[in-house]
């Protein structure tokens, strides 16, 4: 079993900085209780000139003030000392390559009542790359994003998360490394923590907002398409359209750029060392590390 902490981690926690062994939360909580509550993952990296950077720290603070209001959770807590607290947290665990969780959790209420106040959490520990480094061999799962008039789903909520947990278990439990969505209407949606995009005759094609979470690691993909020059489609598609591209990948802060080897049982049919996904896997960690990239050209 992985560990996330130890006696010696020290969290954030309500403005305090606690042993994780020492801090404490109510049993009572509506956010143990419902899975209300919202969360953000975030990286942090060593860069090229040795200093520890938090990659779009600000972004991910945002898009956590976003989730919560999308689902009405007070958030009363103010971005840029919570950005100072996360590097707290980092330097007060010796982290320099880390992952960071923030989490806002709701206090008791037995209610389907919106909370009236929230407390925040904010948590590291060194993981490396969520899906591993090795392509995947990736299954369309039975299970479907669930229908954005249901629920809102562009915010990173925890409850959302069983969804993600049913699909990559059902997977693993058939022998993939990973799951496949699609939304309600039988288009290609997302994994079960990560975005997908394709590659087909030059060009790449990924789902639109929507359905989707339009995650942070997304929108640095899409950024360094258009830096690169590589030519971007976002777009409604099948998961036969899916099946025809020449090379496909997932992205997202805890995953990174990760290649998939095939679908279903299928390969495609561009070697991933010669594919974009590749060219901007190597991008992004360029991108994170504060270092220069420059694209080979053939």
């Amino acid at each position: 079993m992985y560990s996330y902490y130890n006696e010696n981690t020290i969290l954030y926690l309500n403005g305090e900085y606690l042993k994780a062994t020492e801090a404490k939360t109510d049993l009572y909580g509506q956010s143990l209780h419902y899975g209300y509550a919202v969360f953000e993952g975030i990286r942090a990296y060593k860069t090229e000139k040795g200093e520890i950077r938090i990659f779009k720290a600000r972004e991910h603070f945002d898009r956590l003030r976003r989730s919560c209001e999308l689902i009405h959770i007070p958030y009363k807590f103010d971005n840029e000392a919570l950005i100072s607290a996360a590097y707290k947290v980092l330097e007060l665990n010796n982290l320099e390559e880390a992952y960071i969780r923030p989490l806002v959790f709701c206090p008791p209420n037995m209610t389907l009542k919106a909370a009236s106040e929230a407390h925040i959490l904010i948590c590291a520990w060194e993981w490396g790359a969520y899906l591993g480094e090795q392509l995947l061999r990736v299954m369309t799962s039975s299970f479907q994003r669930p229908n954005p008039n249901a629920f809102r789903i562009e915010s990173k909520s925890a409850g959302l998360y069983v969804n993600s947990i049913m699909a990559s278990q059902e997977a693993k439990q058939n022998g993939y490394d990973e799951a496949l969505l699609l939304d309600m209407r039988g288009y290609v949606a997302e994994g079960p923590g990560a975005n997908l995009f394709y590659e087909k005759h030059g060009k790449l094609y990924t789902p639109p907002p929507g359905h989707i979470l339009p995650g942070i690691t997304r929108a640095t993909v899409i950024e360094l398409c258009h830096e690169l020059g590589i030519p971007l489609e976002e777009k409604l598609f099948t998961l036969e359209e899916l099946r025809q591209a020449e090379s496909v990948f997932y992205c997202g802060t805890a995953a990174e750029v990760i290649g998939w080897e095939s679908l279903d049982g299928q390969s495609f049919s561009k070697p991933w060392a010669e594919s974009l996904g590749k060219v901007l896997q190597q991008a992004y960690k360029a991108r994170v590390l504060e270092r220069e990239f420059k694209r080979k050209v053939a």
